[in-house]
């Protein structure tokens, strides 16, 4: 394994997150829990960690201190040191060119605005990793093939249905793993082989790239994306990985075990139905835990009128209902007489007696009524968007909310 110094990790955590609507108002998409005291952001930092990658940057824009008390410096993941270790990378202006300073305009745009610092740390490989996906891969022997190969860039990928591939960026590889071309988000994908946006690059090649983009997509910026600093670069699989991909020296490595893009309503919960249906194997690495920042909870406790199905319960959680098929978060109240069904409750949350709640994601702090209706049961096997109910954090809900429904946080529904 290359020493410490030799190897950078980059955590790509900035995203805005829109497409999770109202759970992602106030708060940054890769602190979204999942499993219950899990969240998103755990598990690139844990393979990272695992990997024995002692230089970890994280990329923070969007709604930075909802994850800021989370990531404690790093000191969860063991990367608080005097020398290397964590850094928290914010965007800045005044630092150089307009587009190497403030907001980025897509992963790749990112890379290029923080092409300086990366430069300066002087390592010879970078790995970068997003932060919304859901895996547990030993990225150790890859970086070291990657590293030994003299590749231009390694990129993991995974295979999905072709109508998932259509949101994600398709990779079009030979039989030796050869990358021989890349979609973006085809309407009509050529294979269901997608980058899970975990990549190890050449650091050299990568600048290179980036700044040839610069030069190049300069000129066809219009006014107020010359005024904004867009680069143009956008998404890693809009120019920036195609350029690479003509160097010939771009491989794909399929990625092991599970793996899932959790960033919309239908697959976040999807995801959580595959864990309690025992589809989720990233738990099961004794010798590379998903390391997280755990709440300092009691245990959970079901009384003598509670009864629990085929759920998870987080600490502090207190079930005296009907828990059916679903993920409780820290600190869950369920009365008795009250019933979830097919849903991912987040900390703090009160479900009263009688209420009835079905294929829901309830925010934190959340107070479902008594005898309130919230969801119902879907027509599909697998979850789709519009059949989640959504309801941000500090909602107070009564009454009945159809299938589908977004509640803003802070909604109070009588």
């Amino acid at each position: 394994m290359p020493r410490r110094g030799e190897v950078l990790a980059l955590v790509q955590a900035g995203g805005q997150g829109s497409r999770m609507d109202v759970l992602t108002r106030e708060r940054a998409k890769p602190a979204l829990p999942y499993g219950g005291v899990h969240r998103l952001i755990d598990f690139a930092l844990s393979g990272l960690v695992h990997a024995d990658l002692s230089d970890v940057w994280v990329s923070l824009e969007y709604q930075v201190t909802s994850i800021d008390d989370y990531l404690s410096g790093g000191r969860p993941w063991s990367l608080d040191r005097n020398r290397g270790g964590f850094r928290r990378i914010v965007p800045q202006t005044g630092t150089g060119p307009a587009t190497e300073s403030g907001f980025a305009h897509g992963n790749g745009d990112l890379l290029l605005r923080m092409s300086a610092d990366i430069e300066a740390f002087g390592a010879r490989t970078l790995v970068v990793c997003s932060a919304d996906h859901v895996f547990n891969m030993d990225l150790a022997p890859v970086v070291d093939e990657h590293v030994a190969s003299g590749r231009v860039a390694t990129v993991l990928t995974a295979e999905v249905t072709k109508k998932d591939a259509s949101d994600n960026v398709v990779v079009l590889a030979g039989r030796d793993g050869t990358v021989t071309g890349v979609e973006h988000k085809p309407s009509r994908p050529s294979a269901g082989t997608v980058a899970t946006e975990i990549f190890v690059y050449d650091t050299t090649a990568l600048l290179s790239a980036l700044h040839d983009l610069r030069h190049e997509l300069a000129g066809e910026q219009d006014g107020d994306q010359r005024e904004d600093g867009d680069s143009g670069i956008g998404d890693f699989g809009e120019h920036l990985l195609p350029r690479l991909v003509e160097s010939g020296k771009v491989v794909a490595v399929p990625l092991t075990g599970y793996w899932r893009d959790v960033g919309q309503p239908g697959l976040y919960l999807q995801s959580h139905r595959d864990l309690l249906a025992g589809k989720v194997d990233v738990f099961d690495h004794p010798g590379r835990p998903v390391i997280s920042h755990w709440p300092d909870r009691p245990a959970s406790r079901v009384r003598a009128s509670g009864e629990c199905r085929d759920s998870l319960l987080s600490p502090g959680a207190d079930v005296s209902g009907l828990v059916v098929g679903s993920v409780l978060g820290p600190g869950v109240v369920v009365e008795k007489g009250a019933e979830v069904h097919d849903s991912v409750v987040m900390e703090d949350c009160v479900i009263r007696a009688g209420a009835v709640v079905r294929t829901t994601v309830l925010d934190e702090r959340c107070d479902v009524a008594p005898r309130a209706r919230i969801g119902t049961a879907p027509s599909a096997r697998l979850a789709r968007d519009e059949d989640v109910v959504l309801v941000g954090r500090d909602s107070r809900v009564a009454g009945q909310v159809p299938a589908g429904a977004r509640l803003e946080p802070g909604s109070h529904l009588a």
